[in-house]
């Protein structure tokens, strides 16, 4: 130290002061940030593989040890630069202002690693994953909550450090009354999005990776984060919904508690269709399909108009994309059925013809009419 303040005092009287203590200054950060990066590079070495835990929280500590050895050199080579009282004092500020957003910083990471290490033991990548989605939902929102706190409270102290913002802060709360209502106001949508997402963080409306339909459009919630939720729609298209959306509005959750699903067909016939043949042909063409879940199968007429009937048919799949290419599936087969095997139940259009053995007399009045097939 005293070698070190010797040098010092020999460079002064050839560079000015502040020159000299911006170089200290360079000096003492470089300095820092070679020790990191050796160590940094023997630890990595010494922990073993590379996606061991340990190099893992090694990754994701490492800006906050540099920012905190940086910090550390700083601290000590401080006293020895040849700095006025005014710009000493401006260096302390700006200190304590970093070491708020180190320990922001730290405590950030440490919210992450947690999350991440907690949401190890459940898979994402099997058929029947509700209790993984249902957890990896639970824990980011609750995450990105932590970490939107832990921000506000380090912005806030940080700023309370200065004297003017202090003062103003005080005699804004001093004021209270319209202020504090401006306020009030003004954090209204910020904060209602933070408490719906710790609603649906504990309630569980709807997960990651949940199928829903949300203003007429079908898709799966992509991301859960802070304040909204970001649903990927079937045609690769994003929307971007406020998460008290959910809280408030009425939506289709189709994975809520199973991803089975029934899907419906729709198909209209004459009233000459052989129904048991159709449903005979239906139940076996559903089980050759590789689509199907193997719980329903079913077909109904659901109504009737004065030229056709219609025909509804039933059927499950594993998930909402399944569903949807089974109900295709059928749907082309059900048609190329009829084409082939009984094209005359196919709709057609019917009129009415007099017959030509009607008696002469019967012609000269009103006709009896009958219908029949044009």
């Amino acid at each position: 130290m005293q070698r070190a303040q010797a040098i010092l005092q020999s460079a002064a009287a050839f560079l000015p002061d502040w020159m000299i203590s911006v170089g200290v200054l360079c000096l003492a950060v470089a300095c820092a940030l070679f020790i990191h990066k050796i160590a940094l590079a023997l630890a990595e070495r010494a922990v073993g593989p590379r996606r061991s835990i340990p190099v893992q929280i090694l990754e994701a500590t490492t800006g906050p040890t540099r920012l905190a050895l940086c910090l550390a050199a700083v601290a000590l080579v401080v006293p020895l630069a040849p700095l006025d009282d005014q710009l000493r004092s401006a260096i302390a500020h700006l200190f304590v202002v970093a070491t708020i957003a180190l320990v922001a910083w730290i405590l950030i990471r440490a919210v992450d690693m947690t999350a991440a290490r907690y949401l190890q033991r459940y898979r994402a990548d099997i058929e029947e994953n509700f209790l993984a989605r249902k957890h990896v939902t639970q824990v980011r929102v609750f995450k990105r909550v932590t970490d939107t706190l832990i921000i506000i409270i380090a912005v806030s102290t940080a700023l309370m450090t200065f004297n003017s913002v202090k003062q103003y802060g005080v005699s804004l709360f001093a004021s209270a009354g319209a202020a504090g209502l401006v306020v009030g106001l003004a954090a209204r949508p910020l904060l209602s999005n933070l408490i719906a997402g710790v609603q649906i963080a504990v309630t569980q409306p709807m997960r990651i990776e949940d199928a829903v339909i949300i203003e007429n459009e079908w898709g799966w919630i992509e991301d859960i984060a802070s304040t909204y939720v970001v649903v990927r729609l079937w045609d690769w298209r994003r929307m971007v919904v406020p998460l008290s959306y959910f809280i408030e509005k009425p939506f289709q959750n189709w994975t809520r508690e199973a991803a089975s699903l029934i899907g419906s067909v729709m198909l209209y016939v004459d009233y000459s269709a052989d129904v048991p043949r159709i449903r005979k042909w239906l139940e076996q063409a559903v089980r050759d399909s590789k689509l199907w879940d193997g719980a329903v199968v079913n077909l109904q007429v659901v109504d009737t108009n004065a030229t056709t009937m219609e025909l509804r048919a039933l059927v499950s799949a594993r998930n909402a994309p399944q569903a949807w290419d089974l109900r295709c599936e059928i749907r082309e087969k059900l048609i190329a059925f009829l084409q082939k095997e009984m094209h005359w139940a196919l709709p057609r259009q019917r009129g009415d013809l007099l017959m030509r053995n009607e008696p002469s007399s019967a012609r000269t009045g009103r006709p009896e009419q009958r219908v029949g097939a044009i």
